[in-house]
């Protein structure tokens, strides 16, 4: 058995185990569990990382990102109620990771990321694993994708110092969107947001303390 056959049977058995502990951690979604363990995270790493792409911790990837915890990602997916027929918009790409789990299990992902190193690496991946369903662009997230709009989900995969009013306009009325808030003690909270019936306030439910890189406006090119 070559060293490449090693890693590739060490990596399906840690994906294994990955599975095996979102469920003994709370995630009982099917469709969840079934994504993450379809999607390959070493294909979202850097190379020197491979070892522990199934880890549940954070990793490292450019210009000081990251791609979330597994649990994280199962949660939030979890915490959309996907069916399969959803349009999803993404706030913050990053790696690919998170989308790539999504298109599993809905209709679209809509993507956007600021930094277009990150974005050209991410839309290199989805190609290569052919991700079909997933249409990305280089925007500032914070307005989201009006031509597009509305949504069935929103999730934002980055921490908001507030729940951004043009996002939550371009969800439908029985729509979710997730996403990290700060709260006032410095920490983030991340919250499950719906309309009301008659549309004129949301309905915010908080799900846990996280941490997550801060949403930031405008592009950036990756020159700095």
């Amino acid at each position: 058995m070559t060293e490449t056959d090693k890693l590739n049977q060490y990596l399906m058995e840690q994906r294994a185990r990955l599975i095996m502990l979102l469920r003994g951690m709370g995630i009982r979604d099917k469709n969840t569990l079934s994504a993450i363990e379809y999607t390959p995270r070493e294909a979202f790493v850097p190379q020197a990382l491979h070892q522990h792409a199934y880890d549940n911790v954070s990793l490292p990837i450019r210009y000081g990102q990251t791609i979330s915890q597994p649990f994280i990602v199962a949660l939030m997916t979890a915490h959309l109620e996907l069916t399969g027929k959803e349009r999803v918009l993404e706030i913050g790409t990053g790696s690919g990771y998170q989308a790539a789990v999504l298109s599993h299990i809905c209709r679209r992902v809509y993507t956007i990321e600021r930094i277009r190193p990150l974005l050209v690496e991410a839309e290199r991946r989805f190609k290569q694993l052919k991700l079909t369903n997933i249409t990305s662009r280089l925007a500032d997230g914070q307005f989201g994708w009006p031509e597009a709009a509305p949504f069935d989900r929103v999730i934002v995969t980055c921490g908001a110092s507030e729940i951004p009013l043009h996002l939550l306009e371009q969800i439908k009325d029985d729509g979710i969107m997730v996403i990290p808030v700060d709260s006032e003690n410095g920490d983030q909270i991340l919250k499950k947001v719906t309309w009301n019936k008659n549309r004129d306030a949301a309905v915010i439910t908080d799900i846990m303390d996280v941490r997550f890189v801060p949403l930031l406006p405008d592009i950036d090119n990756g020159e700095s």
